[in-house]
């Protein structure tokens, strides 16, 4: 057992922006980061686009980029959060560059900064098309100089241990339920460990990966959200789950997509349909930078219209020498699969990419369980509403790590650790016989998540996928209480209970509003707001 003063899962950039600061400020407590993968594995390494932050108050404005927020969201982002989080965007951003990160800049010394869809600034701070890359890099230095950080890496987080692991019956309507650490797989031994922790934080990352095609990497399972769940705590606005309309179309791909950044078409890029036609101006005044949402609805509704399976991106037009600057890693891929982006457009099509709702936080990113935090995308803290605006991610994750870690800073004097906290029990079961049980059934929840839960939807296709899922969840169940337990299993465990979020929530919502659009409920209903279970 490892008694742990804060333990942080997940090594993105929520995740390290908390480890790092909490380490300086307590530098004789301890702290423990837990990654079920290689430390970098994380979806803040493939964030290409770059962060939103306003840098330049004589051509922007903090109004301006809350205002853009506020209608990407449509109608659901909490105002309040929005304003603070862009207001204390500039001081996050002077910080991890002052931990090393680094950002394009002109010949005159001042920031290059983009456009993407939704914005009506170029306010977009990035390094080439490898802005998280950079940023996770710059962090992931830091942490290394401090010396009562330890990283743990292949380590699995099974549960978040509670009053109900000590015997007691915890429900929904509970009150002050605890968190006093968690239980691990650790696949280098194989063996279940207990963790006790004063304070838990959760920055787990999305869930892409419960969909067919994604622009995340395979580690994004959805595992906080569905911990946190199972721990009954409250989840909010899990419908919304936004689809980028560019990933780099490739024949018979499944699982991680190649993103092509929104930034190429703030640079010019224009999607055309089979026709050749830029179709775009049809559906929102915008054009090609019209909000996500609504860019990935044309483009699904081109590609039913002519029968394909993607679209072009348009990028002849744009001059070499910006194109291979900004982009080098687009202009690669593209090389590698025979496409020259200076003389053919580029297949493209969307992608689940981010999820809009999660583990229900406050402002200080505190969930509904005592003493866990969450932040970045497992958490859903009111800043992106039905809709997030492009860049506004990496934006909030350090925002609210930095809440998170002042409101912890505060607390954690007053708290224990819980003593008594019994060890993983796992009499009665055996090693997996088939694997196929597993990679089947995961084949399964993402063929029927991408059919029917994606972005046009309808009650029949979510009546259709909640019986899917209901007898994938028992089976599942069924595998998890009568074998050994192996990070497929507990991923498979997790995405289904995702899965079901979706649904549910996406049942409940009677309208269409933001990246939840309905056949059966086409105009917004204002009595509708945010969906908690």
């Amino acid at each position: 057992m490892q008694k742990i003063d804060f333990l942080v899962i997940g090594s993105g950039i929520a995740g390290l922006t908390v480890a790092l600061k909490v380490a300086q400020k307590f530098p004789k407590k301890s702290i423990l980061i837990i990654t079920k993968a290689a430390t970098d594995e994380t979806n803040t390494k493939y964030a290409q686009g770059g962060i939103a932050v306003v840098n330049d108050l004589e051509n922007d404005s903090f109004e301006k980029h809350i205002d853009d927020t506020l209608k990407a969201g449509d109608g659901l982002c909490d105002e309040k959060i929005v304003e603070f989080v862009v207001k204390e965007g500039p001081t996050r951003l002077r910080e991890i560059i002052e931990w090393g990160a680094q950002f394009d800049k002109k010949i005159d010394g001042n920031f290059e900064q983009g456009k993407e869809g939704g914005h009506s600034q170029s306010r977009i701070l990035h390094y080439k098309d490898m802005t998280g890359h950079e940023m996770e890099r710059a962090l992931l230095d830091a942490v290394d100089k401090q010396k009562n950080i330890e990283i743990s890496n292949h380590c699995f987080v099974v549960d978040l241990i509670t009053q109900h692991h000590l015997g007691s019956l915890v429900t929904k309507s509970t009150q002050d339920v605890e968190c006093y650490g968690v239980y691990v797989l650790n696949l280098q031994s194989n063996q279940i460990e207990k963790i006790v922790a004063k304070i838990t934080i959760l920055a787990t990352g999305g869930c892409g990966q419960v969909y067919r095609t994604t622009t995340n990497p395979s580690v994004a399972t959805g595992d906080g959200v569905a911990m946190v769940y199972r721990a009954k705590g409250r989840i909010e606005n899990m419908e919304f789950i936004q689809f980028h309309p560019t990933a780099l179309y490739q024949p018979g791909l499944q699982g991680q997509s190649f993103l092509i950044t929104e930034a190429v078409r703030g640079e010019g890029g224009i999607l055309r349909n089979k026709k050749g036609e830029a179709f775009m101006s049809r559906y929102d005044e915008r054009k090609d930078l019209a909000s996500r949402d609504i860019v990935a609805r044309a483009i699904d509704n081109e590609m039913k219209k002519s029968g394909t399976e993607y679209v072009w991106l348009d990028c002849r037009h744009i001059e070499k020498k910006k194109f291979e600057t900004h982009f080098p890693n687009i202009y690669q891929k593209c090389l590698s699969i025979g496409i020259n982006v200076f003389e053919q457009m580029i297949p493209v099509a969307p992608a689940a990419h981010y999820s809009c709702g999660g583990i229900k936080t406050d402002a200080h990113g505190k969930s509904s369980i005592k003493n866990l935090y969450a932040c970045g995308e497992s958490a859903s803290t009111g800043l992106h509403g039905a809709n997030r605006l492009a860049s506004n991610s990496l934006l909030e994750a350090m925002v609210f790590a930095h809440r998170c870690f002042e409101d912890a800073s505060e607390t954690i004097t007053a708290i224990s650790f819980k003593e008594g906290v019994p060890d993983w029990k796992a009499e009665g079961t055996t090693d997996p016989q088939e694997m196929i049980l597993i990679t089947q059934s995961l084949k399964e929840l993402q063929l029927v998540m991408s059919d029917y839960v994606g972005i046009v939807r309808n009650d029949i296709r979510l009546q259709r996928a909640m019986r899917r899922i209901d007898l994938l969840w028992e089976e599942t169940e069924q595998l998890y209480e009568n074998t050994t337990l192996s990070p497929q299993l507990l991923e498979l465990r997790n995405m289904i209970t995702v899965g079901y979020l979706i649904v549910k929530s996406a049942g409940f919502r009677k309208e269409s509003r933001g990246l939840h659009y309905t056949t059966d409920y086409l105009q917004k209903n204002d009595r509708c707001q945010n969906i908690i279970l």
